[in-house]
């Protein structure tokens, strides 16, 4: 998921592997065959599950077949067992953001969505408390307020998964959601969750930080 603005003629290719020689050769190599001019380059080695993570901002050439593209580096990436994910230049994915009373990390996300510097649609908003719904609504947002019981929180975990479900969200952002998410919700959004953390831990480590 990428979320920072970027140039408009700027593509995104991740792409990971077992960990083997000659990746980034690879790679690199396809995109100059076919005329890609790359801007920016990450990649790392996780030694624990011996694979191979790369990310790669690159301009494509004007005649660019996106579909010849996917087709070449499959073709490419299949001796090496790589999945890779190709994200165009204009795309905005769908997001659900969540919070409790604390304003800043909201307010922030929806400021930067509002100036196009976080390429992204916020769909709707959600929280345990009514205390935000004036600065979401001020964006012109929808905002569900879900109590929460704590005898039965299971019940409104279902409401908060029927609006990311409902609302096609492609991405929920946890931004100062003072809860801790049930095992369950949390494999419902594996992959497709974030957290804002506003310190480097262990500072404002919570209640319960191990739990």
């Amino acid at each position: 998921m990428h979320l920072m603005s970027r140039a408009p003629d700027t593509w995104i290719l991740t792409a990971d592997c077992p960990s083997m020689l000659g990746t980034v050769d690879a790679v690199t190599r396809f995109l100059f065959e076919q005329g890609c001019y790359v801007t920016e380059h990450h990649s790392f080695d996780d030694r624990l599950s011996g694979r191979f993570f790369i990310r790669v901002e690159f301009r494509q050439p004007e005649a660019f077949d996106e579909q010849g593209f996917r087709a070449g580096l499959s073709e490419r990436g299949e001796t090496f067992g790589m999945i890779f994910e190709l994200t165009a230049p204009n795309y905005r994915p769908k997001v659900v953001i969540m919070v409790s009373k604390a304003d800043h990390c909201l307010n922030d996300l929806l400021y930067r969505q509002r100036i196009n510097q976080l390429s992204m649609d916020v769909v709707a908003v959600v929280s345990n408390h009514p205390d935000l719904e004036p600065l979401a609504g001020w964006h012109g947002i929808t905002y569900y307020h879900f109590p929460l019981d704590p005898n039965d929180k299971p019940a409104q975990e279902a409401k908060v998964w029927q609006v990311i479900e409902e609302s096609g969200a492609e991405l929920v952002i946890l931004a100062r959601y003072m809860q801790v998410l049930s095992p369950d919700l949390c494999r419902k959004l594996d992959g497709k969750a974030i957290n804002i953390h506003h310190s480097l831990l262990p500072g404002f480590k919570g209640a319960k930080p191990y739990h």
